[in-house]
């Protein structure tokens, strides 16, 4: 086994920019590793040749691999004929609005880490700083592949149970992801009971494991991440704080959306429950009431459709968390410069 690489005492400012698949582009996570951050990649939805391409332009915009990747862990889709054509049903008139035929079927868009080999092999010849998994843990074959390349191996958990699995498996640190987290939760099992906790609470819960945690969620400003370096975490993770970022691939809508709109938990958008800003799509979700939502990501090729049919923000995805109205627009170099300032101010 493999001396670690890298270690997140190494960071001159304790920050990762949380992995955002879809928003973080190699430029960002070059930008806030470049900073002294820890910059990362979300790699959940794209294929395995996408991957390796945003790897490879990460390394080369930042001269090193010193930045961190994140996998979609999850269990595939319970293929379920009737609970699709429900769904797909009961957003018909979505289509119908735009002058489009709903689909007949939905797509697994996404293939989970769990059996991507190809992704699997792109992460292997990267060998990035950082490798961390969300909606639950490779098997330990995958972990032992992984570990071989010196990387720091984390895992996002929202809960006691979840972080002593992560504990179990030999990881190096848990991602603490509050309830107030953008994006998607990563509980290991959708279908089971949500806690809700916040950012701080759950923080608290897990300093009994024997890792390193990460505290993420709503830490949007350096007083609010020295609260928890000073409370013993090595790191704080931080997503929404660099939606405003130039460097972030969020669209006008999303960016103007940050101050004006709220942001709530839906399954609608992808079948698992997510926290991004209130629209038309998280309305239906919240009315379907006895409705059942396909599993994910099902779910996502319906939704990808209507938005691309409809644009706006009715059917977007625009992931935030709950302190969104409170990012600031500026370059991620200059965020993560003043970050440290704040942190420095208040440790």
């Amino acid at each position: 086994m493999n001396q670690r690489a890298f270690d997140l005492a190494e960071l001159a400012v304790p920050v990762i920019q949380a992995p955002m698949a879809g928003i973080a582009t190699p430029r960002l996570a070059a930008e806030v590793s470049r900073a002294g951050g820890l910059g990362s990649l979300g790699l959940g939805a794209s294929t395995a040749a996408q991957a390796a391409q945003m790897m490879t332009e990460t390394e080369a915009l930042l001269g090193s691999r010193r930045y961190g990747v994140n996998f979609f862990c999850h269990q595939p889709a319970r293929r379920d004929a009737g609970v699709e054509r429900g769904w797909i049903d009961y957003l018909a008139s979505g289509f119908a609005a735009q002058g489009a035929a709903a689909p007949t079927g939905l797509t697994e868009i996404y293939q989970s880490f769990l059996t991507d080999d190809a992704m699997l092999a792109a992460v292997l010849a990267a060998r990035p700083a950082v490798i961390s998994f969300h909606f639950g843990l490779p098997d330990a074959t995958r972990i032992a592949a992984l570990r071989e390349t010196g990387a720091l191996l984390l895992a996002s958990a929202t809960s006691r149970a979840e972080a002593a699995a992560i504990a179990r498996a030999g990881l190096d640190g848990i991602i603490a992801q509050g309830w107030q987290a953008g994006g998607h939760r990563g509980l290991f099992d959708p279908e089971g009971a949500d806690d809700r906790l916040t950012t701080a609470d759950l923080f608290a819960a897990l300093l009994e494991q024997p890792l390193p945690v990460i505290p993420a969620g709503a830490i949007m400003d350096g007083a609010e991440a020295a609260v928890f370096l000073k409370a013993g975490a090595p790191a704080v993770q931080m997503g929404t704080a660099f939606l405003a970022c130039p460097e972030s691939q969020a669209s006008t809508l999303h960016r103007e959306g940050l101050s004006s709109r709220e942001s709530v938990m839906t399954r609608a958008i992808s079948g698992r429950p997510a926290r991004a800003l209130r629209n038309h799509l998280s309305d239906l979700g919240q009315a379907a009431g006895a409705a059942q939502v396909p599993d994910y990501p099902l779910p996502y090729d319906l939704s990808k459709q209507l938005n691309a049919l409809a644009g706006g923000t009715d059917y977007a995805a625009h992931w935030a968390g709950a302190g969104a109205a409170r990012a600031r627009a500026m370059p991620a170099a200059e965020l993560v410069a003043t970050l440290a300032q704040e942190i420095a101010a208040h440790r």
